[in-house]
């Protein structure tokens, strides 16, 4: 990594943190002389007594292929645990700690990791126990005693994050318990004897490695989370000596962060709206797994895990899409079909069978195999017991958090806007925020028009990771080309802007939201942008207050980004016409003192391209307004959807 990346780091951590990253390197160099490819002689206490009810029945899984990043991956061949498949590089088997991971020079470590989450393994679980095919168990066993032989302890990326490490320990729990495992080793004496020697202790190894290698302080966001969660699991079902230990570090770890890492009204404070379904499943996993095995969580986990989930709700336009602020990776903790699923809906599910909320049964999966592994027959029949509730849904505000949900629903028309003047991220690096202050998306009768680039990638391609994390975007202002906060590395900010909510008025004719920022104070700009939705009218105004502290010239970007579905067509003096082939039309009537010009796919500077999902991005359609300033300026832009 460069010096300035170090310089940067440094600048985000407090005193402790520092004594912290201290003992951290000492334990890396003491790992690296005693425990590199150590093989514990440990085994279980006791046979792992049953969690899951699996009672019901699931949809058939046949196919061997999974979907990584846009790429079609075969796990029926042999697998090489270390190969980038996106670019044929391979990371090299040395020690985990000194790989650097924030290059392309091995390749992208997250197509690396998204193949050794092993969540393909759970489909062949499944697959087992609908044929019983002994081939399929063969299947089974070989891919995980090649990940063991081919992995071993702390060498290779695959060591490197121990985010993977618990997300491994997560899938092989739903695994083990599909397959039936106890079963298995009193029947089969080559399957029990790969359980006792490869298996457990693998498994113990990484409960050990998630103990020892915690995300604290400026870390501990997501990833501390996924620790907690993996560690809960693990120690609630295996037991070895330490296992107590292990549990009540863990349960207190996510009783911890469900309150320190969401706000009072459930939302989650990385500013990362795709993570939300990823870190809710951290929290659900292991408060059904509490259930189970008579060790619930606190009355206080379980009401902030349904905010959590009426958040996201909240989130849903009428045909279930999210605005997609923040990062994106594509993240799953478990997969249960081979095909698409989307975990936002499926969580609404077990919304409904933990809650009885008949409101998001409206926006929900119906129920899938995830659902059926968790909640099993039970959980089905009182899912189906629940009354949907088709109500139109209304605007919602959150002043405090600096989200705004206004619409204007009647069936399945909907003019649907997401309104972002949330701070930069969480904790002092903000890992996973864009520069993206008073930006805005809108949908129309549940498609995306107005909206969020995406994020494409995060440590390779630095350039476009630059361009998506940017303010220019994101639907909002620019000021002299640059960032409302700083980058200073793949996932990290410093120099956060702050935001300030001015008004926040909500009603059934008209919606009224203020807000401004000070991420461009060191330039003596400040922006002010006021959103009036009249529903009656399907008008949105947005008043844009430029002002500026001294005279002289400022240059000022203002780019739409909008849906590669949607089609732009000027159809008059400032005004434009999208159209959607399953929607109303919208018109867009822009400030007569902006140059406009509609840009798509251009590579330099970049601009006008979306990402869709992760290491995918395409070109799209971008009205990008311009104009130079020396003195405090408004402008007005109208939004109209057609009745």
């Amino acid at each position: 990594m460069p010096l300035s990346w170090y310089y940067y780091r440094l600048q985000t951590m407090s005193i402790p943190e520092i004594g912290f990253r201290v003992r951290q390197y000492r334990q890396k160099q003491k790992e690296k002389k005693k425990y590199v490819g150590m093989k514990p002689n440990v085994s279980l206490l006791k046979p792992p007594a049953r969690v899951l009810p699996l009672n019901s029945s699931f949809q058939s899984v046949t196919e061997s292929t999974m979907n990584i990043f846009g790429q079609s991956f075969d796990y029926s061949a042999p697998i090489d645990w270390h190969l980038d498949i996106s670019s044929q590089r391979r990371f090299p088997k040395s020690f985990a700690k000194d790989i650097n991971i924030r290059t392309s020079e091995y390749g992208s470590a997250k197509h690396v990791w998204e193949v050794n989450r092993l969540q393909f393994l759970p489909l062949l679980a499944l697959q087992y126990r609908q044929s019983h095919d002994e081939q399929v168990l063969q299947q089974f066993q070989q891919i995980v005693a090649s990940w063991i032989e081919e992995n071993p302890y702390l060498i290779g990326v695959n060591w490197y994050s121990n985010i993977e490490v618990n997300i491994r320990l997560i899938v092989w729990f739903f695994c083990w318990e599909l397959l039936d495992v106890n079963t298995l080793m009193q029947e089969n004496k080559a399957f029990r004897s790969f359980v006792e020697q490869q298996w457990v202790p693998t498994i113990y190894l990484h409960c050990q490695y998630s103990y020892q290698n915690p995300s604290y302080y400026s870390s501990a966001n997501n990833h501390l989370i996924s620790e907690y969660a993996g560690l809960f699991v693990a120690a609630s079902f295996w037991k070895f000596a330490e296992s107590d230990t292990w549990l009540n570090h863990a349960k207190k770890g996510l009783e911890r962060e469900i309150i320190v890492q969401h706000s009072s009204n459930g939302i989650n404070k990385e500013e990362a709206a795709e993570y939300i379904q990823f870190i809710t499943d951290f929290f659900l996993i292991p408060f059904v797994v509490a259930e189970k095995t008579g060790n619930s969580f606190s009355d206080g986990y379980r009401k902030q895990l349904e905010k959590i989930l009426g958040y996201i709700f909240t989130m849903m336009d009428v045909r279930g899409n999210i605005p997609y602020y923040g990062d994106e990776d594509d993240g799953k903790v478990a997969q249960f079909e081979s095909g698409h699923v989307d975990n936002f809906k499926s969580l609404l599910t077990s919304g409904v069978v933990l809650f009885g909320q008949a409101a998001w049964k409206n926006k929900c999966n119906g129920w899938d195999n995830k659902n059926a592994v968790l909640f099993g027959e039970e959980g089905k029949q009182t899912f189906e017991s629940v009354q949907t509730d088709t109500s139109n849904q209304e605007s919602r505000a959150y002043p405090e958090e600096g989200h705004y949900f206004l619409r204007k629903q009647q069936d399945a028309k909907e003019t649907y806007i997401h309104i972002d003047s949330a701070p930069l991220g969480f904790l002092s690096i903000a890992a996973h925020g864009h520069a993206d202050a008073l930006a805005f998306d809108l949908h129309v009768d549940g498609f995306p028009f107005i909206t969020d680039s995406g994020t494409y990638t995060y440590h390779t391609d630095r350039e476009w990771r630059d361009y998506f994390i940017s303010t220019l975007a994101h639907n909002t202002i620019r000021i002299n080309e640059t960032n409302q906060a700083k980058s200073t590395g793949p996932t990290m900010w410093v120099n956060h802007y702050k935001v300030k909510p001015i008004k926040s008025l909500v009603t059934d004719a008209k919606d009224t939201i203020v807000a401004e920022h000070y991420g461009y104070r060191k330039l003596g700009v400040v922006h002010r942008r006021a959103f009036s939705f009249d529903k009656h009218q399907g008008i949105l105004t947005i008043i844009d207050d430029v002002t500026v502290k001294k005279s002289r010239e400022y240059s000022l970007e203002f780019p739409l980004h909008f849906h590669p579905a949607i089609h732009i067509e000027q159809t008059g003096t400032e005004k434009y016409t999208l159209s959607h082939e399953q929607a109303r039309k919208v018109e867009i009537h822009t400030d007569p003192s902006l140059e406009i010009a509609i840009v798509r796919g251009q590579t330099d500077p970049i601009l006008g391209w979306y990402s869709p999902s992760f290491q995918l991005k395409e070109p799209t359609n971008v009205l990008y307004a311009t104009r130079k300033f020396s003195n405090s300026i408004q402008i007005e832009t109208q939004i109209r959807v057609q009745s």
